[in-house]
């Protein structure tokens, strides 16, 4: 009897093991949001819901994998519509970072300025600062930065990209994650195609962001448009346009 006593123990505790592990790491791992219920709240603008449409704004979400807590940076944050989307994604425990070029021309400063009025803004703190220095004083241990559609527009101006890119690197924690999504130009195009089509060759970025320390992980393809020809500028385009969307991590 105590041998098959023994025997059945011997058998149950890995079992045991495995299941209390397993809870623990559901217990470490937050629960991820529902992305479609904070696209649906009925406080969100039509003018938004309509760029989610365009912009695949679910299928974004999921792959910049936003949670309730996060501290977060949006980069390039322009009006302000994925800053809203950080805001309602990392919740009223999480903070998010807008930061703003001073030089950003006037109509969209003042867009984010009326957005901020809202509830939904709430845990969002403007961060008016120049590309090169866009962290806030006293800011670290990031969980994430998003750097959505305007690193192209970075590649545009006099900015110090290596200097801007260790920035970022050094505000994040380790394991926290970068993601970028921009303007596919064709493969080996220059920088100065940012000026001339508002693209940018995605190796540019890649390579930039690596020499920075970032180690890529992931990409995420729905919003590849194969027939883009790469070959004229993005606004009033009639065609799909290519966008690129990249993953990062600090190691």
């Amino acid at each position: 009897m105590r041998g098959k006593a023994g025997f059945s123990l011997s058998l149950i505790a890995p079992v045991l093991l495995l299941a209390l592990m397993a809870i623990s790491t559901e217990a470490a791992s937050p629960k991820l949001p529902d992305y479609n219920a904070i696209l649906a709240q009925p406080d969100r603008t039509d003018a938004d819901k309509q760029n989610d449409q365009r912009r695949h704004a679910a299928e974004m979400l999921a792959f910049i994998g936003c949670r309730p807590g996060m501290k977060e940076l949006d980069m390039a944050a322009d009006a302000g519509y994925s800053t809203e989307l950080m805001a309602r994604c990392v919740g009223p425990k999480g903070k998010v970072y807008a930061q703003n070029d001073p030089g950003l021309p006037q109509r969209p400063m003042d867009a984010f300025k009326a957005r901020m009025e809202k509830p939904a803004m709430k845990n969002v703190v403007s961060d008016v600062q120049p590309f090169e220095s866009p962290i806030p004083k006293g800011v670290k241990n990031l969980d994430l930065i998003t750097f959505l559609f305007g690193y192209h527009d970075v590649a545009n101006t006099a900015t110090d990209r290596a200097k801007m890119n260790k920035a970022m690197f050094n505000a994040l924690k380790r394991g926290g994650t970068i993601v970028i999504a921009d303007y596919a130009a064709a493969p080996g195009a220059p920088a100065t195609t940012s000026k001339q089509f508002h693209r940018l060759d995605e190796a540019i970025e890649k390579s930039e962001l690596e020499k920075a320390g970032f180690k890529f992980v992931d990409e995420g393809k729905f919003l590849r448009a194969p027939s883009d020809t790469h070959d004229f500028p993005i606004f009033g385009a009639k065609q799909p346009i290519d966008i690129y969307v990249l993953k990062f991590k600090k190691p």
